[in-house]
């Protein structure tokens, strides 16, 4: 059909609902929504179909009629085969597929680091994990770089997963002008189905916290508060997460201004027990504790974790161990970092079937005076059975050792092996050998020292050879006020040897004596009785 001159353009103007079906060339505005129609025509006019077809503006819905989409992969040089057959691909409309992931942009939230963004994060956790129990209409979340205020605290129901660009660079940070004493008072919690937190959890038919990921974000505050609350929640996972507290060093070494904040906590109930909760590559910072909790809770993992500038790192049992239901166990801080730690790393207080294995410690206890500083505390300190500490490695000196140990367990049944030369279990502790070489010369010279704060008893097995002059011993050594040794040894000739012990106020001091003749080898180890 030929192009017909319209002499004059036909338009109507109505709410969307009333729409007509317009002629052809007519033009449509619906007020309401603010969209452009013109007529298709009839078919004898030539019109492919009849309706109206939408003049895009920028009011329209894009996505609505946005053709389909069929991933294609064509940076291999080719297009992927997404169907049975390359001529039947998959499709789905571009706003289905869109709808793969959500960002909580989506939902309101500005991480400009000075909109409130609690609603629209809350907001956005109930729409995509609590409004039904259809699986499907779970998405990952995730939050853009930028730094998310919020006034009270998030609540992470199950399965949520929240993910960011990294625990410095997706920030939830919590900014309250008001008392935080009256508030909800962690930057996060972990919340049920309903989003119920604390004893509400698991109430009005809802599903307890339960496999909620958290991977490379941060939570943040900027008041003397928690940062993060895992309350009755299991089989969940945090990965290269930061938890930052407001403190400084300053603030730490001052009991007035330090408080009692920790970047993680841990409640349960007798019928809701905290478990299987992993941390792997987090960093927790400027807190009283790094981790503090006296409530059962069981199989938590810290593994390739960094603990930094905090009044103490982890700890487990205390004051607040819960006596009804028991402490902490099953727990591991493995293959982590300990610096810039005030008191003790590691604190396992009247818990047990907890593990400390395989961590590093630098500026630990020595209340801020730097890797090599003179020591107030033991690096880790146990103070009840059935606990561990193996393959701790420690920059504390064998002289700072002496005023406080690396690993103290304060007369408990536990096991040690530091830095790879002492073993303990209990109130056994067995140093690794050492060999000194003696000179040919007459010479008295130290072998070691042992502080009698730490050992009242201890054991020195040894071998001493000089050419073929051999001898075997055990010199066994009872410190305290008169002190007693005895030195048991068998020699299939002189060796010219003479060991003895003095002490001078709390550290005992043994050395060996030889005679003029060969140089010798002397081979020992020490056994604490004590």
């Amino acid at each position: 059909m030929a192009i017909v001159q319209i002499s004059r353009i036909q338009q109507r103007k109505g709410l969307q609902i009333d729409l007509p079906q317009l002629a052809g060339g007519e033009m449509g505005w619906t007020v309401d929504e603010r969209r452009l129609y013109i007529g298709n025509g009839t078919l004898t006019e030539g019109a492919p179909v009849i309706g109206n077809t939408e003049v895009l503006t920028e009011f329209s819905d894009i996505l609505e009629f946005a053709s389909t989409y069929t991933y294609q992969g064509a940076a291999a040089g080719y297009v992927v085969q997404t169907g049975p057959t390359a001529t039947a691909p998959i499709t789905q409309s571009l706003q289905s597929r869109l709808d793969d992931f959500a960002v909580i942009t989506d939902f309101g939230a500005v991480g400009d680091g000075v909109t409130d963004c609690t609603d629209a994060i809350n907001r956005a956790l109930f729409q995509l994990y609590c409004r039904q129990t259809n699986t499907q209409i779970r998405r990952k979340l995730f939050f853009p770089a930028g730094v998310y205020v919020v006034t009270e605290s998030v609540l992470i129901p199950p399965y949520a997963f929240l993910y960011g660009e990294g625990p410095q660079s997706s920030i939830i940070k919590l900014d309250v002008a008001s008392d935080i004493s009256t508030l909800n008072a962690y930057v996060a919690r972990t919340a049920d189905s309903l989003q119920q937190f604390g004893a509400n959890i698991g109430t009005n038919g809802s599903t307890a916290p339960t496999n909620i990921n958290v991977e490379a974000m941060g939570f943040q505050s900027l008041q003397v508060t928690d940062m993060f609350l895992v309350d009755q929640c299991v089989n969940s996972n945090f990965n290269n997460v930061g938890f930052v507290g407001p403190l400084s060093t300053t603030q730490l070494t001052d009991p007035a201004q330090r408080g009692d904040i920790a970047g993680v906590r841990f409640n349960s109930t007798a019928s809701l027990i905290t478990t299987n909760i992993n941390f792997n590559q987090c960093q927790f910072t400027n807190s009283t504790y790094g981790v503090y909790t006296g409530e059962l809770m069981q199989d938590a993992a810290f593994t390739n974790c960094d603990f930094t500038t905090l009044y103490q790192g982890v700890y487990l049992g205390g004051p607040t161990l819960d006596s009804a239901i028991g402490g902490p166990k099953g727990c591991a801080i493995l293959h982590s970092t300990f610096d810039i730690i005030y008191e003790e790393g590691i604190v396992f207080d009247g818990v047990n079937l907890n593990i400390s294995g395989y961590n590093t410690f630098y500026n630990v206890a020595t209340h801020f005076g730097g890797d090599l500083g003179t020591p107030f505390a033991p690096v880790i300190s146990i103070y009840s059975d059935n606990n561990a500490s193996v393959g701790d490695m420690f920059v504390r000196t064998d002289a700072a050792s002496l005023l406080f140990p690396r690993v103290d367990l304060h007369g408990t049944a536990n096991y040690t092996l530091e830095n790879g030369s002492y073993m303990r279990v209990g109130q056994y502790q067995r140093e690794a050998g050492a060999v000194a070489n003696t000179s040919g010369s007459a010479v008295t010279e130290t072998l070691f020292e042992v502080d009698t704060t730490q050992t009242k008893a201890f054991r020195v097995d040894y071998t001493f050879i000089r050419d073929t002059a051999k001898r075997y011993g055990a010199m066994v050594i009872a410190t305290g006020p008169g002190i007693i040794s005895n030195d048991d040894f068998t020699e299939n000739t002189s060796t010219g040897l003479t060991l003895t012990a003095t002490q001078s106020t709390n550290i005992v001091t043994v050395a060996y004596s030889t005679t003029a003749g060969s140089n010798g080898l002397f081979y020992y180890s020490i056994t604490y009785l004590d």
